[in-house]
């Protein structure tokens, strides 16, 4: 706790989240002993990328450990449990308003008013403590993902299709007891929740996932533009955001789970800090996250048009060594600052040609 007396405010553990779940073998090691190994998990071989139009699909493996898939429901209850065992104490009430005093910050709640000389905003999309003390995300950098969970089946592979009506793709991630199927898009495309998800029982009619139940979610993520990254806010004196409340999100993937680990462990460190400690907070997310952040938004656009979907699945089937590219990118081990460089290296230099070709990169 690095000396520091910690209140965790949350009327909400432990819940399921309407989210892939995909935990890179990066974030395992960020959490490290907290989630023990006999967390519910599906541990993924592969992950297949399928076009549905032509009814063609490549599979790419994943080494053991590279992705696993947990319930969110324990692997949350497993970090509450590590922060407990570390002298953290847990308010079960729901956070209603943040103000500051002269002394320190007042967190109210439902079950009343909390004092704190610093405060981390860890609460998501629409988060409160940057509503208060910054501002919201403008309906542009906010992504809507809907589906279903898909009770009676599961797997050990990952589906992903790439598409681009609305920009983005469809997946099927397999937790232990069900699949989480669903599909993103930004807030501001125009498709609302419900012919999302109408797009995505199609596509479980098509794959013929045969579901005993199907349960309908939708969930907000933050997917911010280069320009929103740029000026992002990710803190002011004595106070702080991680995780999606700071906006830090691949606008590609949507994954957060890893920046929401990293970013949570640098603010802790920023709170048991001096007071100045919120300017080294911003600038050490600024150069080790958000750089890389900014280029996956600078590439997303191009990533989904369909000339360059299909090209990546005529690449798999034919590379293997681009194959093991994109199990780095779906591994989060492929950083987007070298990705034209390793598609150029694979040595399948006709097929690296017409994936930059795609203009995907822009």
């Amino acid at each position: 706790m690095l000396g520091a007396q910690v209140t965790l405010v949350d009327g909400s553990h432990p819940r399921e989240k309407p989210c892939g779940g995909g935990v890179t073998g990066r974030a395992l090691a960020l959490a490290g002993s907290a989630i023990a190994p006999t967390l519910p998990r599906c541990h993924i071989n592969s992950a297949r990328f399928i076009d549905t139009s032509r009814r063609t699909s490549v599979s790419v493996s994943l080494a053991q450990g590279d992705l696993d898939v947990a319930s969110r429901t324990e692997f949350d209850s497993a970090l509450l449990s590590a922060a407990i065992a570390a002298g953290a104490s847990v308010k079960h009430a729901r956070v209603v308003d943040v103000t500051r005093d002269a002394e320190a910050f007042l967190v109210h709640t439902d079950a009343g008013s909390i004092q704190a000389p610093r405060v981390i905003g860890a609460d998501g999309a629409n988060s409160l403590v940057r509503r208060r003390l910054a501002r919201p995300f403008a309906r542009a950098d906010l992504s809507i993902a809907t589906g279903y969970f898909v009770h009676g089946v599961t797997s050990s592979e990952i589906l992903l299709e790439l598409h681009a009506d609305p920009p983005g793709y469809i997946w099927s991630f397999p937790r232990p007891d069900h699949l989480a199927v669903g599909i993103c898009a930004q807030a501001d495309d125009g498709v609302t929740a419900g012919a999302l998800r109408d797009k995505t029982r199609a596509w479980i009619d098509a794959l013929e996932l045969d579901p005993a139940r199907l349960a309908p979610y939708a969930w907000p993520i933050p997917s911010l533009s280069e320009r929103s990254f740029g000026s992002l806010t990710t803190s002011g004196p004595g106070w702080c955001l991680a995780g999606d409340a700071a906006g830090l999100v691949d606008p590609i993937t949507r994954e957060g789970i890893f920046f929401a680990l990293l970013s949570g462990e640098w603010a802790a460190t920023m709170a048991a800090a001096d007071s100045g400690a919120h300017r080294r907070y911003h600038q050490r997310v600024c150069d080790e996250i958000v750089t890389e952040l900014a280029r996956a938004a600078r590439y997303k656009a191009g990533f989904f048009r369909p000339r360059f979907a299909r090209l990546v699945v005529d690449a798999l089937a034919e590379s293997s060594r681009v194959r093991e590219v994109m199990a780095r990118l779906v591994a989060g081990t492929q950083p987007y600052s070298t990705l034209k460089w390793s598609l150029a290296q694979t040595a399948e230099l006709g097929l690296a040609w017409r994936l930059l070709r795609a203009k995907w990169y822009n």
